[in-house]
């Protein structure tokens, strides 16, 4: 079992890519450095979470959802959250099961977080593979515009570089955001990002699938 068990969240990644955006992501694996791979080695995939520190303290934690009023119709799924020890996908985001609260509380802002990566990258952190991705469980809310002004950051750090990442996953809760890294017109704001809505039904069927 890796440190804190981030498994759990790099199967989660996966099965939204290949739900989401179909079989070209349905043979990835999951290995290390990065997270996520095609066996031709086309693609790879680093997984990793942005959490503002911040909002650590406003994290519920298991302990505390003894004195809550559970409503009948989500019994079913804090159950599941006790059981499992996760809860990401699961009430809205609300709950944080106690196997992924270290994940969490260990994040880095976007900002520090994205710069992070690409150093890494760069560097050749990560192996050689015909195309990069960075994949972002963000725990926070991102509106449209802190999307844009994201991948102009991502895409000002590597402009230089020859290693880079060509397509940036930001995942919300109840949103995939798929960012084209290669098409980024910082003068204009025109940029090529798609996003996809992820329903709750969605959420709980990758919730199971990834446990």
């Amino acid at each position: 079992m890796r440190k804190f068990d981030t498994c759990f969240f790099e199967r989660y990644a996966q099965i939204t890519l290949e739900t989401i955006l179909g079989d070209a992501y349905s043979d990835l694996v999951n290995e290390d450095r990065p997270d996520l791979q095609k066996p031709d080695r086309s693609l790879g995939i680093e997984v990793t979470r942005a959490m503002e520190p911040r909002k650590e303290a406003a994290l519920t934690m298991l302990k505390e959802m003894a004195g809550l009023q559970i409503q009948d119709k989500d019994r079913e799924e804090v159950a599941q959250i006790l059981r499992s020890g996760y809860g990401y996908g699961l009430q809205d985001g609300k709950y944080v099961g106690h196997l992924e609260y270290e994940y969490w509380s260990l994040a880095q802002p976007l900002r520090r977080i994205i710069e992070s990566k690409v150093g890494k990258v760069a560097s050749g952190f990560y192996g050689e593979f015909d195309e990069f991705g960075l994949y972002i469980f963000c725990k926070d809310d991102l509106t449209e515009d802190e999307v844009i002004l994201t991948m102009e950051y991502t895409s000002e750090l590597q402009r230089h570089l020859d290693v880079k990442y060509s397509i940036m996953y930001l995942s919300l809760i109840d949103k995939l955001y798929v960012c084209d890294l290669t098409d980024v017109d910082r003068t204009d704001h025109k940029t090529t990002c798609t996003s996809y809505d992820i329903s709750r039904r969605m959420c709980k069927e990758f919730f199971l699938k990834a446990l």
